[in-house]
């Protein structure tokens, strides 16, 4: 048989990724690195990335163990044998314990220090230790006690939220269409959907793809979709809904961050059709009354216990009619006022006189 001539296929070129946010004072990252974290909308997720495909990485690692032990894990499968990883975290979010976590991969590691944050240098060795282990620690999982799908790293992955739980509990009858916005897992849509058949569609919307898949298997049937976004930036959220439900977050990087929740309010206002409502959950401290009275017409306390509140909001049905003859009169007393010579008093020649009768 005749030798053939063509080339065997070249492999694809190696990649550099970042994962997560990293601070430029902390490590330079690479201006072609892709971004592979799953809280970034839009990116190339770390989990699909085929074995060996990263030449580097730089990580910001999660706060949560299990998760960023995972994380790690995923980043040590995805690298090829030698190619170089940097983890950062900072010192109060899993730094101090960084460098034994990384070491027990088989890794030979060099740590620094910097602006409250652990850096860890490491290469990707031919044969990682306990890999299996650690990447089938976080893996999704069903909670039989509570019925859902979850994931470590999520909101409240290992147990139902109890302001979720406060709000399921009082949701009216809804229909039509709506939304959950930070939707998590899907508490919130599944309660929708278990106390009101009678709702077509909902869309399901969360800053992570990890909870869009959880929220996916726990809220099953037709009218169900799902939209990866940030929703402080977001301009593709669906708009003239029914409803909105929401428990919104109020922590960004681990920090409490007030104005988070209130910007969940107004993008939730600016999705509603006249007359929509917005039912909400939040810690009773948070200060988002204010927030709820200049986007809606009506801001209805429902129920309040175990530190948090339930709250209807409704917008207006519709825009204030105004009074067209009032309107003309607005106008000319405007026009008046920026031009007074249209008062002036006719002239005595113009002005009408008196009929008078000839007597005979």
């Amino acid at each position: 048989m005749p030798k053939s001539n063509a080339k065997p296929p070249s492999p694809a070129p190696l990649i550099e990724a970042v994962y997560g946010s990293i601070p430029d004072e902390l490590v330079e990252v690479p201006p072609s690195a892709v971004q592979c974290a799953p809280r970034v909308p839009g990116a190339r997720l770390l989990s699909d990335m085929a074995p060996g495909s990263l030449a580097r990485l730089v990580m910001y690692a999660p706060p949560s163990t299990i998760e960023r032990r995972h994380e790690i894990a995923l980043a040590l499968r995805a690298l090829a044998p030698g190619a170089a990883l940097t983890v950062v975290a900072a010192n109060s979010k899993g730094g101090n314990r960084l460098a034994d976590e990384v070491a027990a991969f088989g890794c030979a590691i060099a740590a620094s220090h910097r602006r409250k944050h652990r850096i860890i240098d490491t290469q990707r060795p031919e044969h990682p230790s306990r890999l299996d282990d650690a990447l089938a620690s976080g893996l999704p999982r069903l909670l039989s006690e509570m019925d859902l799908w979850t994931q470590p790293g999520l909101f409240s992955w290992d147990r139902l939220d109890p302001g979720s739980a406060l709000l399921a509990t009082h949701l009216p009858t809804l229909s039509g269409r709506g939304a959950d916005l930070g939707c998590g897992i899907g508490v919130l849509a599944r309660a929708v959907r278990q106390r009101s058949p009678e709702v077509a569609s909902i869309t399901l919307i969360d800053i992570d793809a990890r909870a869009l898949d959880m929220a996916l298997r726990n809220v099953p049937g037709t009218g169900v979709t799902t939209l990866w976004a940030d929703v402080r930036t977001a301009r593709n959220l669906p708009t003239l809904l029914d409803f909105v439900v929401m428990n919104p977050p109020f922590h960004d990087g681990g920090a409490e961050d007030r104005a988070l929740g209130q910007v969940f309010i107004a993008k939730a206002a600016g999705m509603l059709r006249p007359g929509g409502v917005l039912w909400l959950t939040a810690n009773r401290h948070l200060p988002y009354e204010a927030t709820l009275k200049t986007h809606f017409a009506s801001v209805t306390p429902v129920a309040d216990g175990g530190g948090y509140k339930i709250v209807c909001a409704e917008k207006a049905a519709r825009a204030p009619r105004l009074d067209r003859s009032a309107a003309r009169t607005d106008r000319n007393d405007a026009a008046v006022q920026d031009h007074p010579e249209l008062t002036r008093t006719r002239p005595k020649s113009a002005r009408a006189r008196p009929t008078s009768r000839n007597r005979t």
